[in-house]
């Protein structure tokens, strides 16, 4: 199992997104990622990740045909309906696709938070380090990641 800190710096290959702050949280059971505005236009899920205040923000809009609708607590425990879609992040050299809910983090100091559920038998968590994958990453900034693709889900 690899060691992660509290917060982390990762990598969204399907969305074309590298090196994004996330916090590492696991009093959340699931993934969220900052997006201020999402809706369904024809049947699909449009959405612009992250936003103008963001250094990574690129304006992309994004599209996505497969989604859900949950309810999802939030930190302060009230139930909110948020958008899920299902992407793949990389941590190290795994790449896990897993399930992320959409919300407006703008508030808050990390676009993405990594709760137990992709946590949990893959990683060990000291609250004490901070950026341990990206530090590693960097040192071997030439070397392309031998990367293992997980599974985080169950398709019903």
């Amino acid at each position: 199992m690899h060691l992660l800190g509290r917060y982390d710096r990762v990598d969204l290959p399907e969305l074309g997104l590298n090196d994004i702050h996330a916090k590492i949280d696991t009093g959340a059971y699931t993934c969220s990622l900052h997006c201020q505005t999402a809706e369904v236009v024809d049947g699909k899920l449009e959405f612009v990740l992250l936003d103008q205040e963001h250094p990574e923000f690129t304006g992309m809009k994004f599209v996505f045909d497969n989604f859900l609708r949950k309810d999802i607590k939030n930190s302060f425990g009230e139930v909110e309906r948020r958008y899920v879609i299902v992407t793949s992040i990389r941590i190290f050299d795994e790449i896990i696709t897993t399930e992320f809910s959409l919300c407006n983090r703008g508030s808050l100091r990390f676009p993405i938070l990594i709760g137990r559920k992709i946590l949990r038998n893959r990683f060990l968590i000291d609250v004490t380090k901070k950026n341990v994958a990206f530090k590693q990453k960097r040192k071997k900034p030439h070397s392309r990641p031998r990367e293992k693709i997980l599974t985080d889900f169950t398709i019903l």
